[in-house]
C-alpha cells in the first residue's frame, strides 16, 4: 500500500510510483472516480469531459460576473 499525506491546503505529493505506474509528467490532468468509500485516480486523457459540479451554475456567467471577477 502506498500512502501520502494530505496538507492544511488539501493538497497532497502522488508519490513515485504511482506517478510511473500512470506515466505521469507536470500539467497532466488528473482524473478521479469516487465509487462508494474508494476514489480512482487515472490519467485524464484529452478532451474527456470530466464531472465539474460547477458547469451548471448558468447563474454566475453574466457579463457583470464576468468582469466582476476577471481578476481573481
Amino acid at each position: 500500500m502506498i500512502i501520502s499525506r494530505l496538507t492544511t491546503k488539501a493538497q497532497t505529493t502522488i508519490p513515485q510510483p504511482v506517478r510511473t505506474a500512470l506515466h505521469l509528467a507536470p500539467g497532466d490532468e488528473l482524473a478521479y472516480e469516487i465509487d462508494d468509500q474508494r476514489v480512482i485516480l487515472t490519467k485524464a486523457k484529452s478532451g474527456r469531459q470530466t464531472d465539474d459540479p460547477f458547469r451548471t451554475f448558468r447563474e454566475w456567467g453574466s457579463k457583470a460576473d464576468a468582469k466582476a471577477y476577471a481578476g481573481l
